[in-house]
């Protein structure tokens, strides 16, 4: 599929499709019987990559970690221990984001409940 047709499946724009795929997240291939154009096409892994790549965004994952994800999950270079260790690594990432949220939320709490008793 072509990028406007990957696009429309992903919800992403072609834009960022591009971006994910100079920073090494995708890759398009040129099909080698086609002289005409330069056009890049896409299967169906980068369409799963893209919804890692749109999730993992947005939860706040980097672009090195989703590198990092897609390398562990996609990759046949690294061992199934190396992609355990990834993963847990990850795993790790998102408790400590977890905690780090519920402290925001009892902060703010605290903060809402300091305001009401102050009358502010």
């Amino acid at each position: 599929m072509l990028i406007s047709e990957l696009s429309k499946r992903t919800g992403l724009s072609a834009h960022t499709i591009r971006f994910y795929e100079k920073s090494g997240l995708i890759k398009g291939k040129r099909n080698d019987k086609v002289k005409t154009n330069n056009y890049f096409h896409y299967d169906e892994e980068s369409v799963e990559k893209l919804f890692l790549i749109r999730d993992a965004k947005s939860i706040g994952f980097t672009i090195t970690e989703i590198a990092q994800l897609i390398n562990a999950w996609y990759s046949n270079k690294m061992t199934l221990k190396q992609k355990f260790a990834v993963l847990d690594k990850k795993l790790m990432s998102i408790d400590d984001k977890i905690k780090q949220l519920k402290e925001m939320k009892r902060m703010i709490n605290l903060f809402k409940k300091e305001m009401t008793e102050e009358g502010c």
